[in-house]
């Protein structure tokens, strides 16, 4: 019988100790390997074993290649399976700016299913830390968070991963106080309102029953098939939702692009533009850095026969979201900050909206549109 492997996740790592203590705790013969990554840009990693009564076992891993991928194929794996035998429940304590959804993927493969089954994804966060860091542009570099050379991601843009991945998301207090954990429960409640939080002290999530699907976590964070918060005002915390049908000018669009990111801590969604009929674009932006990305085709843009070689979740999406003529192309658009402008932001989207004149005019006008977003999506494209 397989046993449970849950992944604890979290950029705070005195949140992600309390959570992994606790599970130990809780459930006897639990063991947690831990992978230390600040050397693995030298390719070493200090792995630690421990359970409830201490540390069980120390080592350095020498990694062909320094990366969290090798780390994760090379040795997380191989050790997790080593204890399988011995082991009530396997704990993956991660490493700060790991994402979890590599692992978890990692993980969900036929060699090992028989012996690990990953239950739960749960990201620990700090209540007194988490609604800053969510809002600072830093790379992980500059703060020493960084996961390999090269590792040019954001310190924002990865928490807002890791919580929005997660099966479970477990605010841990901290040096705050009560009212730091109700901000941060409140900014939970809009970054992933569908993810049970908990806290540190309270009953945590279930970890020891049926494996979740990596397949299905992914589909819940994927641009085609998101599940996108909805409107929502709590206090001083705006969610604002943008849905339209109609395309978008990418002139005006991209004009607008730094006066909505400015306007909000985390905005995502899947959108179309006017010359790019065929291809739904994720926008996703957080503390002020926003990224465009081609997302593959719309299934409207496809042979009927198409339908039947995607998952059921991206023909359940798109099925929801069908209109006469576009299809499944849609604008839905969500932003979430402090006291938002719903009105100014609505107001600014619809501006960057084909007008009706232009709209009669056909794709053959619109294809010839300039389009500024061609830097970067082109460059994917022949990427």
């Amino acid at each position: 019988m397989s046993v449970p492997v849950v992944l604890v996740a979290g950029l705070h790592d005195t949140a992600r100790t309390a959570v992994v203590d606790r599970l130990l705790r809780d459930h006897p013969g639990a063991v947690a390997v831990h992978h230390d990554l600040r050397d693995v840009t030298h390719g070493r990693v200090r792995r630690v074993v421990r359970d409830s009564s201490g540390t069980l076992d120390r080592a350095t891993v020498l990694l062909a290649h320094g990366c969290v991928t090798c780390t994760v194929r090379e040795d997380l794996i191989p050790e997790l399976v080593r204890r399988a035998g011995s082991a009530s429940l396997l704990i993956a304590d991660l490493w700060d700016s790991v994402e979890p959804r590599s692992v978890a993927e990692a993980l969900d493969q036929d060699e090992v299913r028989d012996l690990l089954r990953t239950t739960a994804v749960l990201t620990a966060l700090d209540a007194r830390h988490m609604p800053v860091d969510i809002t600072r542009p830093d790379r992980l570099r500059e703060v020493g968070r960084h996961a390999a050379d090269g590792d040019e991601r954001y310190l924002a843009e990865v928490l807002a991963r890791q919580i929005e991945y997660a099966t479970g998301l477990v605010v841990h207090r901290g040096d705050g106080d009560e009212d730091d954990v109700e901000l941060s429960r409140a900014v939970l409640g809009h970054l992933a309102p569908m993810t049970p939080v908990a806290p540190a002290e309270g009953p945590l999530p279930d970890v020891t029953g049926a494996a979740v699907c990596a397949a299905e976590l992914a589909a819940r964070v994927d641009p085609p098939t998101a599940q996108l918060p909805c409107d929502l005002v709590t206090d001083e915390i705006s969610t604002v939702v943008w849905h339209r049908l109609r395309p978008l000018h990418p002139e005006r669009l991209f004009e607008a692009v730094d006066e909505l990111v400015t306007e909000s801590v985390r905005s995502r969604g899947r959108f179309w533009l006017a010359n790019r009929p065929e291809r739904l674009l994720a926008w996703d932006a957080v503390a002020g850095v926003v990224s465009v990305e081609d997302a593959g085709p719309w299934l409207a843009a496809l042979p009927d026969a198409a339908w039947e070689m995607v998952s059921p979740a991206r023909r359940m999406a798109a099925s929801l979201d069908w209109a006469p003529v576009v299809g499944d192309r849609v604008q839905h658009l969500v932003f979430t900050g402090p006291e938002l402008d719903r009105e100014r932001i609505h107001a600014l989207l619809d501006s960057c909206l084909l007008t009706e004149e232009e709209s009669l005019a056909g794709q053959n006008a619109w294809a010839a549109y300039d389009d500024p977003f061609a830097a970067v999506l082109d460059l994917e494209e022949i990427a």
